[in-house]
Order: structure tokens, then sequence, then C-alpha cells
């Protein structure tokens, strides 16, 4: 029955799509290297409309500790500064009217200990995701076969679904173990 293939196909890209939402998310953990992706999910508001930073602002890595936003406007400096501010991300703006420079301090070990506990956090949300969407997806098999879909092919649908989420649980531990050595290197 093609149903069952689309229910795969469709539980692939849904777990494929929660590890890519994973790897965003870890862009966001300081690890004590300054990136543009750092003010990612930053909005500012840009004439009353919440924006991007990176739509409102030039943001980029000076240098391995340092991020320098540059408004496209003059008059949106103090919105940006604000709006990283309320953001609570734990940076501290600096503004001298015409960029905005973030300077990360070093990462001492309690602070790699913490994002290491936040890194684990991460990853068993996005392990909890993956499984959601296997049990979404075994959840529809079970239906479809009580409208008809034969034993063996729901088992082998099933067994197909586990092997996915075995895989993609998989790739979500090996990103994690990289970016806990990423984290815990001095």
């Amino acid at each position: 029955m093609e149903d069952a293939k689309e229910i795969i196909k469709s539980s692939e890209s849904s777990m494929t799509k929660c590890v890519d939402h994973y790897k965003n998310q870890l862009t966001k953990l300081r690890v004590g290297r300054a990136t543009a992706q750092m003010l990612e999910g930053v909005n500012v508001d840009y004439y009353g409309v919440p924006t991007p930073i990176s739509q409102a602002a030039n943001v980029s890595a000076t240098d391995a500790k340092t991020l320098t936003i540059q408004p496209f406007e003059k008059s949106m400096i103090t919105p940006i500064e604000k709006a990283i501010i309320d953001a609570n991300l734990g940076y501290t703006p600096q503004n001298d009217g015409i960029v905005i420079r973030i300077i990360l301090p070093p990462v001492t070990e309690e602070r790699r200990k913490s994002l290491v506990k936040q890194l684990k956090e991460e990853t068993e949300e996005a392990k909890v995701a993956v499984r959601n969407v296997r049990r979404d997806s075994n959840e529809a098999i079970k239906k479809l076969t009580k409208k008809g879909l034969s034993e063996d092919e729901a088992k082998a649908s099933e067994t197909d679904i586990q092997k996915l989420t075995d895989k993609y649980i998989a790739q979500v531990d090996a990103i994690q173990q990289a970016k806990e050595k990423e984290i815990m290197t001095v």
C-alpha cells in the first residue's frame, strides 16, 4: 500500500527537521568564539516591526572574541543594543555611536560545565522530538492497518521507522559529542 511509504517518507523528513533545529539551537551556545549566529533569534523593533538583527544591521565576527554590529541606519543603534540586552544572552554590548561591539569574556571552567549541561538538555529535547515523530508515524501506520494494511506490511513499516529513529538519534549523539569536545577544549 502506497500510504505506508508516504508515512515513512514524511517521518524521515520530520526527523531531518528535528536534527536541523537541534544544530540551529547549538549555534546559540556560546563556546568562546564569536559568530554571527550568536544573535540569531534576536529581534529588534524596526519601526514597529520585530525584525531579525541581521536584517537591520551587518553582524560580523572581527576576531575570535569580538562581534561587531553595524546598523544600516544610525538611528537603529539604540534599539539594537536594547534588543541584545533584552534577549538576555549574557552579552554586554558596547555602543560607540557608530557600531556595537560585543567582547566575549574567556569561558571559565564553571561556565564550560554549565554549557555542557545546557548541551545535554538540548540533546535530550532533540531526541524526544525524533521519538515523537516515531510515535506519530507508528500511530498513522496503526490507523492504516484498520483501513486494510496487512499486518506484515505494518510490521515492516514500523521496523523501517525504528531504523530511521535509530539513525537520527545516532546523528544527534554524534553532534553532541563533537560539540561537547569543542566546549571543553580550552
